[in-house]
């Protein structure tokens, strides 16, 4: 079964944050050809909880330590600036400075 992605824009973010389901982030990440493990999806998750309790996007190091993760071993994990594909696959904005 597939799911209809939303519109996204440019940076293939979801133009409305509230069309996101955990259908849609696996199905934007599939189409953008990135796999999603338990681990990655857990920090998507919890990226969702740490917006939802602050209502911005965590920068990386506060988001390591909020994780209680080396951000070292997330970016070996992504293979990227993590906060990138965690917010896009997570239905969040677009994180500001250095990602």
């Amino acid at each position: 079964m597939s799911v209809e992605i939303p519109q996204r824009d440019g940076d293939g973010y979801l133009v409305d944050m509230n069309s996101w389901t955990p259908e849609v982030g696996r199905a934007m990440a599939d189409a953008d050809g990135v796999v999603l493990d338990d681990e990655k999806w857990g920090q998507i998750l919890k990226a969702r909880e740490y917006y939802e309790e602050h209502a911005v996007v965590p920068p990386i190091r506060k988001f390591a330590k909020y994780l209680d993760a080396p951000s070292k071993e997330m970016f070996n994990l992504w293979l990227t600036g993590p906060m990138k594909p965690i917010t896009k696959y997570g239905g969040l904005p677009k994180p500001t400075g250095c990602v």
